[in-house]
């Protein structure tokens, strides 16, 4: 389950950040990826950081690596630890209570561009191209009875398994809002597919109340350009 958390989001990845190449050991981007977004995304423990570096743009502020089993020390090349996080899993099935906001999937340019805008605070960078609107990825947006956007999360299906990403809540929301009508959803989308993803902190601790358990550690490093 570690190794398909792990595939499923670097397909994600490149998806977000076309150009990109998988090898047996990551998936790499030659070009600076968009915000948020790593340049690399190791695929297993044997990963070699001397291929990894020598593959991304680390001349360019902002260049990060995700090393997912926290396998890695990439300081010799000039990388700093940004953060750390745990993969998570879910069993498929839906949540004891799915909230009471509106859920729906995006299925416009439009809707994508406010969904990206309720996610990003009020603004679209148009980080979320319209062609990610495909069967396998979802823009699950939570709105009010107004129709305001005000919780969401991104969903993509790759490796056997849902991973989720990009979940958020607007103004005093509560973050269990977002979680339980994203699961909800998932689960009606794609039944019988457990879903997967990552998290730290505070976020960390939600998911593990709708039903996530940790899977393992993962690293996200920067380099010192940043």
């Amino acid at each position: 389950m570690l190794e398909a958390a792990v595939r499923n989001n670097a397909e994600w990845c490149a998806a977000v950040c076309p150009g990109g190449t998988f090898t047996a050991d990551a998936w790499t981007s030659p070009h600076r990826t968009p915000p948020y977004y790593p340049d690399a995304v190791t695929l297993t423990r044997g990963a070699s950081a001397a291929a990894l570096t020598a593959a991304v743009d680390s001349a360019a502020p902002g260049c990060s690596v995700k090393d997912s089993f926290a396998a890695l020390d990439l300081a010799p090349a000039g990388f700093e630890v940004l953060f750390e996080a745990q993969w998570i899993h879910r069993p498929a099935g839906p949540p004891a209570h799915p909230g009471s906001l509106h859920w729906s999937r995006v299925g416009t340019p439009a809707g994508l561009a406010r969904w990206e805008a309720a996610w990003g605070g009020g603004q679209s960078a148009g980080l979320f191209r319209p062609g990610l609107l495909t069967a396998g990825i979802a823009f699950l947006a939570g709105r009010t009875g107004d129709g305001r956007i005000a919780a969401g999360a991104a969903a993509n299906t790759a490796a056997g398994v849902v991973g989720i990403s990009n979940v958020f809540t607007a103004g005093d929301v509560p973050a269990d809002e977002a979680w339980s009508g994203a699961l909800d959803r998932i689960s009606a989308l794609w039944p019988g597919l457990p879903v997967v993803g990552y998290e730290a902190g505070e976020d960390l601790e939600t998911a593990a109340r709708h039903g996530f358990a940790p899977l393992g550690g993962l690293r996200v490093w920067l380099h010192a350009s940043a």
